[in-house]
């Protein structure tokens, strides 16, 4: 894989990990609290303002719609996590026994990333944000369903992998806005 997208993909990481940590010592694990449903609605929202905004070409809360794929990378992040502490009743964790598992997230991600990359060609470069966006809004429907059928698939891929093409999808839409804005 071509060593800049791995580049451009660790800065994005970067700065999502540090707005995580920040997060995290502001608020502490309260996201704990939230059923996986509750987190896939949580991004879910964030996805709908993107899309909102790109429809409208025009946005009434300044946030930016950075800060919104930031918020999708972490918020699918914290789901992929919350599966692993399943039957994990606490409701607060440090950061120091997060991190690893925000880790291993990232890289068993950025693995998938390196492996459809190497399929694909980084066709991603060629697609526009908003197409992106439309993607990960379909992957939301697609856990959502997945979510009503208590878990279960017949010949799909489970929530886990679609919330890691929704991280990458986000990173790829940063990646591109960063472009864009240099431009």
């Amino acid at each position: 894989m071509k060593t800049q997208t791995v580049s451009e993909y660790n800065q994005v990481i970067a700065l999502c990990k540090e707005l995580f940590k920040k997060k995290t010592v502001d608020y502490g694990t309260a996201w704990r609290v939230l059923r996986l449903p509750s987190i896939t609605d949580q991004i879910f929202i964030k996805a709908q303002r993107i899309r909102s905004i790109q429809e409208k070409g025009t946005q009434r809360v300044q946030d930016p719609v950075q800060d919104e794929f930031i918020g999708i990378i972490n918020y699918c992040l914290i789901a992929l996590i919350q599966m692993g502490l399943e039957n994990d009743e606490r409701l607060e964790l440090g950061y120091e026994e997060l991190e690893p598992m925000y880790d291993k997230w990232v890289d068993a991600t950025r693995g998938l990333l390196e492996n459809k990359n190497h399929d694909y060609g980084e066709a991603w470069r060629d697609m526009r944000v908003s197409s992106m966006t439309d993607l990960i809004l379909m992957k939301l429907y697609r856990v959502k369903q997945i979510e009503d059928n208590s878990g279960k698939t017949l010949a799909s891929e489970g929530v886990d992998a679609n919330y890691q093409d929704m991280i990458n999808y986000s990173i790829f839409c940063l990646i591109k806005l960063k472009e864009q804005a240099d431009v």
